[in-house]
């Protein structure tokens, strides 16, 4: 007899009056990803939305490609493209109000903008210039994170808090498959299922964490799946099919504004470039990989569909372009300005009261550009 069974505490099965807290049939995914372009179900599709979404896409694809560009030419440290996620991006920005807030990813500069913030702010992290670039209170646009996953339960606090306050805020947090590996991600989920946060997760599976395959990653049969351990339904969507994004995210969000708590979507998407421009990703995936994922480009698919059905003509695709052509020639132009950066404003938006170890810092920094200046002079 072991010691557990001496004490009484042992039980080789539950008691007969055991039950499950919760039924987990209701929160399983579908056995296939949500779809609607190419299907029936594209036919109740809102136009007026799904010709938003594709100039939002056409607009999202050449910021990437301008911000890949200004990396080539020494304006940007380092960029994380989203080019083939463009679908997720921009319906993470557009389903939530004004009062939501979206928590971003490092990869993420495209939701923010989708979202609204100027896309020079929104690079202005990745340029080595500010800690973050722009007021996330005023966007309602966390800080871009860096750290895999950390954002996840900043987003579930915040979402706590309002609902304690009793505002009426979602918070919309993304991550990637590699972040789905990470501790904060079960903190995260494990809090907002546990005190029923209005919070939404969208996991952008694009099959690698840097280098890393999803198979090395979980044996999960999906990440949508993991919601169940939580107490949350997970839904598993095409994310490449951007109106299908949107309806999964609308339904997810009015879920949790209305008290029912939060939502694990896993998004089936791909990242058609490399994990940064330091990266090569030809060392660990084929390229007939890419090109196979290249043939369901979310913009060719919702292109395909509006104009198939008469809701999109080559003078609008030529109007959309058109405008990001504009947006990229105003990046451009912006970004090739040299900032005027005072070294001083490192310690500004620290913390709202220095510590005494900022502050010897500060000082220390200020004699040192003291004398620097005492020097130049002689």
């Amino acid at each position: 007899m072991t010691v557990l069974e001496q004490r009484g505490a042992y039980h080789p099965s539950p008691p007969p009056a055991w039950q499950p807290r919760t039924d987990p049939a209701p929160l399983l995914p579908d056995a296939e990803p949500h779809r609607v372009l190419g299907t029936d179900a594209a036919e109740s599709a809102d136009p007026a939305l799904m010709r938003r979404l594709y100039a939002e896409l056409v607009r999202g694809r050449r910021y990437n490609a301008q911000a890949t560009a200004l990396t080539k030419q020494g304006r940007l440290a380092v960029y994380p493209s989203s080019t083939g996620q463009e679908a997720c991006e921009v319906a993470a920005a557009l389903v939530l109000q004004e009062r939501d807030w979206l928590f971003p990813s490092y990869r993420d500069t495209l939701a923010a903008v989708a979202r609204g913030l100027d896309p020079v702010q929104a690079l202005t992290l990745l340029r080595g210039d500010w800690h973050t670039g722009y007021d996330p209170r005023e966007h309602r646009v966390a800080p871009l994170s860096t750290p895999l996953a950390t954002q996840l339960p900043h987003a579930v606090g915040l979402a706590h808090a309002a609902r304690l306050k009793g505002d009426d805020v979602v918070a919309l947090a993304l991550v990637g498959d590699g972040g789905t590996s990470e501790g904060d991600f079960h903190e995260a989920l494990n809090f907002a299922a546990v005190w029923q946060a209005p919070v939404v997760f969208l996991v952008q599976n694009n099959g690698f964490a840097i280098s890393v395959p999803l198979a090395k990653q979980t044996a999960a049969p999906s990440l949508a799946h993991k919601a169940v351990g939580y107490g949350m339904p997970g839904r598993l969507v095409d994310g490449n099919d951007a109106v299908a994004v949107h309806q999964v995210l609308t339904d997810a969000v009015r879920r949790a504004r209305e008290g029912g708590g939060p939502t694990l979507v896993e998004a089936i998407t791909y990242r058609l470039d490399a994990h940064t421009n330091a990266d090569d990703a030809t060392r660990y995936r084929a390229a007939d990989e890419v090109d196979a994922w290249r043939a369901h480009d979310p913009i060719t698919l919702l292109e395909r569909e509006l104009t198939g059905r008469g809701l999109l003509d080559e003078a609008g695709i030529e109007a959309a372009r058109a405008d990001a052509e504009a947006m990229a020639a105003d990046l451009r132009a912006r970004m090739n300005q040299d900032p005027a950066l005072d070294p001083m404003d490192l310690f500004t938006h620290v913390y709202a009261e220095p510590t005494p170890q900022l502050r010897e810092q500060r000082d220390q920094l200020r004699a040192e550009l003291a004398a620097e200046r005492e020097g130049d002079s002689r």
